[in-house]
């Protein structure tokens, strides 16, 4: 947990017409730019049409090579969407009458991200007639080149921003591509294949096919690799999460899903979108950091509930050594840190990190922790070869980290040998010797581009609640309100309480007892609350009477009883 960051509420318009079921509703969804109540409906139906550039001729290929029993290969990313959106086109295209598909994901150790010339020859191999990337492919122009010469064609489902040229495929479905009148951008590249699937379907169902299946079955995989791949929750994307949250409550859902929730332990009836992000994600790309996505994939696909609960297991063990990898990474990299003796005004406006024993695969998750940390823009990197190193970017906002990379190779054009990505995550590669010529430029870069203000850490609440909003059901009315998450966030909120009772729980948690405060005035009843990952030279601290808390109110169960407590953000003494 970082330090305390400035607090700034949310903007509510003076007045909304929301019937959101209460005023606190009401507040929250107009403070996330719900403007009507259609916004708030979250089935199906209301899921924009299927209106997506390169659908049609997407469609036809696939009705073409199912026609024909044609093999099919999918060729997929090494991370939760990528494997979700794998599973996804497996099994809904199996259902839809394809009966030769098959699926390929590259080692990122071997062969790196993508549809690339090398992940070609080995797709060769397997003579497919038709390869389909998922949540990949817009930027594989040497790959779909590649593919040309076998004589294969490619069609592309993707969803990251393209670069100035596309491959020549024989179809693109993608949101972001130039010219696509999709109104939502959003999609991650598990929605992008939903929608082809749709679309598929309904092309058979205009050409008289019977029995065809109820892709609504397959949500549950939309649902996690949308919420794991934190792509923005737009209507459409709260739409597709709401309703595979519903079927996994219901019990409706994959056996690997229901073996990665056991092993995570958590209940599938309580289930809600951050359980998708923080237990579930992480499992399944534990396997594309420290080993191969197949065994993810292959859990996702499996039948049996005994098979999919070992495989589950195998990704749990996976994690573990994932978050060994990660702690010991993270205290590498805030040495390194604390020997420059930086503090925050001396921080350089973007940071980049290296170390030569560093994992490839974790350096994505030690960018987020020490961008989390210091408010920057953090680029960590790996040895990508005895002459390569290989970066994992995330950034803050007010800063789009693929078009800054962009900016930087254009005005550096030997620099990068490539990138990609998104506004808030992003890839790149570079040689070794050039990796302090590069830690400056983007410093520079980022300090050109962003503001001091920006460069400030700020979270933003809802405001403080009320007394008689201080309950157990108000807790689980905003559980129920969702699905929050990226772009359309969980409430928090900020107020005073007197500390009770404090302990560390595990090595860095701090549990509390608190006595919530109202006009100055502690009042109420005490209620639990659980700090995660505390400064420990600040906490516990037997002298602190009254703290400040940024929290979000949520509701425990536990041995059968349901209680209120809050999970705290920031903390620090009041006065």
């Amino acid at each position: 947990m970082s330090g305390f960051p400035r607090v700034a509420y949310r903007d509510v318009p003076a007045s909304t017409d929301l019937d959101a079921g209460s005023p606190l509703l009401a507040q929250l969804y107009a403070a996330r730019g719900i403007a009507d109540s259609q916004a708030l409906k979250l089935g199906l139906d209301a899921l924009p049409k299927p209106t997506m550039l390169g659908l049609d001729q997407a469609v036809a290929r696939l009705e073409q090579a199912i026609a024909n029993h044609q093999h099919i290969l999918i060729v997929g990313d090494f991370d939760c969407d990528g494997a979700t959106s794998t599973a996804l086109a497996m099994l809904g295209l199996r259902a839809l009458g394809a009966s030769n598909v098959d699926f390929l994901v590259p080692n990122r150790f071997e062969f790196g991200y993508g549809l690339s010339p090398e992940i070609v020859e080995v797709a060769a191999q397997r003579q497919p007639d038709l390869i389909v990337t998922v949540d990949n492919g817009i930027s594989s122009i040497e790959g779909v080149a590649a593919a040309a010469r076998h004589g294969i064609p490619v069609v592309v489902t993707d969803h990251h921003l393209p670069g100035d040229a596309l491959p020549e495929a024989a179809a693109i479905v993608n949101p972001n591509q130039p010219g696509c009148p999709f109104p939502d951008k959003s999609l991650a590249g598990v929605g992008v294949m939903f929608y082809l699937l749709l679309a598929l379907r309904a092309q058979m169902r205009q050409q008289g096919v019977d029995s065809l299946p109820n892709l609504g079955e397959l949500l549950d995989l939309v649902a996690l690799g949308t919420v794991a791949d934190v792509v923005p929750l737009s209507h459409a994307n709260r739409i597709l999460v709401e309703q595979g949250l519903r079927r996994i409550r219901a019990g409706r859902c994959r056996p690997g899903i229901s073996a990665l929730l056991r092993v995570s332990g958590r209940d599938p009836q309580r289930l809600v979108a951050s359980d998708l992000g923080f237990a579930l994600g992480p499992r399944l790309n534990a396997a594309g950091r420290l080993d191969d996505m197949t065994v993810g994939i292959r859990c996702l696909l499996e039948d049996d509930p005994d098979r999919a609960l070992n495989l589950a297991a195998e990704l749990d063990g996976l994690n573990r050594e994932r978050r060994a990898i990660e702690q010991s990474m993270q205290e590498d990299a805030l040495k390194a840190l604390a020997h420059l003796q930086l503090d925050q005004a001396d921080i350089p406006a973007g940071l980049c990190l290296f170390d030569e024993t560093w994992h490839q695969g974790v350096v994505g998750i030690l960018a987020s922790r020490i961008k989390e940390r210091f408010h920057r823009p953090v680029i960590a990197f790996a040895e990508e070869d005895d002459r390569h190193v290989k970066g994992s970017a995330r950034s803050i906002p007010g800063l789009h980290m693929r078009d800054t990379l962009d900016l930087i190779a254009k005005r550096h054009p030997d620099l990068l040998r490539k990138f990609g990505g998104h506004a808030m995550a992003a890839g790149l590669s570079l040689a070794t010797e050039d990796y302090p010529r590069f830690s400056e430029v983007f410093a520079a870069t980022v300090a050109e581009l962003l503001s001091e203000d920006q460069l400030e850490a700020v979270v933003h609440c809802d405001g403080t609640l009320q007394a008689s909003q201080f309950a157990l059901e108000t807790a689980e009315q905003l559980r129920r309100a969702g699905p929050w998450g990226q772009g359309f966030p969980e409430p928090v909120f900020h107020g005073e309480f007197r500390l009770l009772s404090q302990r560390l729980v595990g090595e860095r948690h701090l549990k509390m007892q608190l006595q919530p405060m109202f006009s100055g005035a502690p009042e109420g009843e005490a209620v639990d609350a659980i700090a995660f990952n505390i400064d420990l030279e600040q906490w516990p601290a037997p002298e602190v009477e009254t703290v400040e808390l940024v929290y979000k109110l949520d509701s425990n169960l536990w041995r059968d009883r349901l209680s209120l407590q809050l999970l705290v953000e920031h903390i620090r003494p009041a006065g």
